[in-house]
């Protein structure tokens, strides 16, 4: 079995972070391992609180994996502070695991901010040359490369930005789009595009922490790229598709679905 390790803020509602990055590679079929790097209060409605952990116990829970298990693949989420970018950063950066997948999540899908404003130019400088694969959707992308994003040319020319600021690729991801939900990959040699029907619905918590958990255990399930992103965009699709009504706010997604389903169990 492919090992997946998450390192992220663990989400106490369920719908985001650790919580949704563990379900998704439970869907994946891949052991999955978590690094915590936040503990957030927070449910379908709003963020009550954040508690950062320390660097050192950071760092110290990267050793346990690696010392012992070890892992085919890495996806990075929440990091709100320097400091704790610098630690997964010295972790990672004396280990190189095979893929690693960031997601630089700078907003809950309240508006809630989740990265502290000090902390862009550190991401950029110590976490988004780490990155395989980067996943930012439109208003991280724009935050990241100071472009304005209207539409897809945009899109492809924000995703060039990026992987020229040192990523090796791009998924900018659509959903904050009008049109259909399109993604753009960028390689760092071709486009590649990925399109959807847009969803009516608000129940959405979580959906950029599962899509970027679902690219890297594709990866280390042994996909290219252009396939493990395909089937991530088709996974978080019907997860939204089927998501749950739960909470009074952006409820989550239905992140075992289609194992539920098989199963013959009440989906």
């Amino acid at each position: 079995m492919k090992r997946v390790l998450t390192i992220a803020g663990s989400d106490c509602s369920g719908g985001a972070g650790v919580q949704a990055d563990l379900k998704t590679f439970c869907a994946h079929g891949v052991y999955g391992m978590s690094v915590i790097v936040s503990v957030v209060a927070e449910n379908t409605r709003r963020v009550l609180d954040v508690q950062d952990v320390r660097p050192d116990l950071i760092l110290k829970q990267l050793d346990a994996v690696f010392e012992d298990i070890g892992a085919d693949a890495v996806k990075v989420g929440m990091l709100s502070t320097p400091r704790c970018m610098r630690a997964v950063a010295q972790g990672l950066a004396c280990r190189r695991p095979p893929h690693i997948v960031i997601d630089p999540v700078m907003f809950a899908k309240n508006g809630a901010p989740l990265m502290q404003p000090d902390a862009v130019e550190p991401f950029i400088r110590h976490i988004l040359p780490l990155a395989d694969v980067l996943t930012p959707n439109i208003p991280e992308a724009e935050r990241l490369t100071g472009l304005r994003i209207r539409d897809t040319v945009d899109m492809e020319r924000a995703a060039r930005a990026l992987s020229a600021m040192g990523c090796r690729a791009v998924v900018l991801k659509g959903g904050h789009g009008s049109a259909d939900a399109t993604d753009v990959l960028f390689d760092g040699k071709a486009l590649h595009y990925y399109s959807v029907p847009r969803i009516a619905t608000r129940n959405t918590h979580g959906t950029g922490c599962t899509f970027s958990a679902a690219i890297a255990a594709g990866l280390a399930n042994g996909l290219s790229l252009p396939q493990a992103v395909e089937r991530a965009k088709g996974y978080v699709t019907s997860a939204i598709a089927h998501a749950l009504p739960l909470g009074k706010g952006c409820g989550p997604t239905h992140h075992l679905y289609e194992l539920y389903r098989q199963a013959g169990w009440n989906v």
